[in-house]
């Protein structure tokens, strides 16, 4: 392990983090940020009572290693940023963690067997129901082939582990109910005041007009589960998250 001097780390002497980004720098890098950064800092990164979130969907003054290890280190003058107080190798593992919140999953892949992941997605999980990856999969959800490069690390976990409150425009989950009496269920792609798109739990892509359709009921909840973690074994989910996190063109 490469030691920065005390005293002797810039922004301007250490351009990239000496300790790199693995899984065991970042780990810990967690740990030491939940222990010393959340008095202002929100739990793993999320907003704070005193200060933002630090992997939120924005731009960001300090991106680079050498500008948060800076930012870390020696604090921010004429802010509420103290100095962290921590060892040069401590700072550079939090400088890590926090680059992990904010980076793509492509660039800090989940560890596991990303070949047992695959058999899950299409198997056991049963992902690939919904989800269409490099032409193959179903249609009712997102086409995840290059989610690695879209979501964090983060973000692919709590899509997997979180409820959503709300289904996203596009994947409201819905029955609609003809003149004639068929139900037809899957997700409302579109709607307005005179047509209804509806895509079918078959794959079929159903265009209504109004006048042709007696009822519609749309779900408020989404048809993504959100507890892999619990459906899944532990060495199962880690193995999916391998697969998902690899998966960018």
């Amino acid at each position: 392990m490469l030691c920065v001097g005390a005293g002797s780390a810039s922004a301007a002497e250490a351009p990239s983090n000496p300790l790199g980004a693995g899984a065991d720098v970042v780990a810990r890098g967690r740990e030491l940020f939940n222990e010393n950064c959340t008095v202002c800092h929100g739990v793993d990164g999320a907003v704070g009572d005193r200060a933002p979130a630090l992997g939120a969907a924005r731009s960001y003054v300090r991106r680079s290693d050498a500008e948060l290890f800076d930012a870390v280190r020696n604090g921010i003058p004429g802010t509420g940023m103290p100095p962290a107080g921590l060892s040069d190798d401590d700072v550079w593992r939090v400088t890590a963690y926090i680059r992990s919140l904010r980076a793509r999953a492509a660039d800090f892949p989940a560890d596991g067997d990303r070949e047992r992941g695959a058999a899950l997605f299409w198997g056991k999980a049963e992902c690939g129901r919904c989800h269409m990856v490099h032409g193959r999969g179903g249609l009712l959800g997102p086409d995840l082939s290059d989610v690695a490069a879209r979501l964090s690390l983060r973000a692919l976990r709590e899509a997997l582990t979180v409820p959503k409150p709300h289904p996203p425009k596009g994947y409201e989950p819905a029955t609609i109910t003809t003149n004639e009496g068929e139900r037809i269920r899957g997700v409302l792609k579109n709607r307005h005041n005179f047509s209804y798109q509806l895509l079918s739990e078959d794959g079929r892509l159903h265009l209504l007009s109004a006048a042709e359709v007696a009822g519609v009921e749309i779900a408020d909840t989404s048809l993504m589960p959100a507890d892999y973690d619990r459906r899944l074994a532990a060495v199962e989910f880690r193995d999916l998250l391998a697969y998902l996190t690899r998966l960018a063109r």
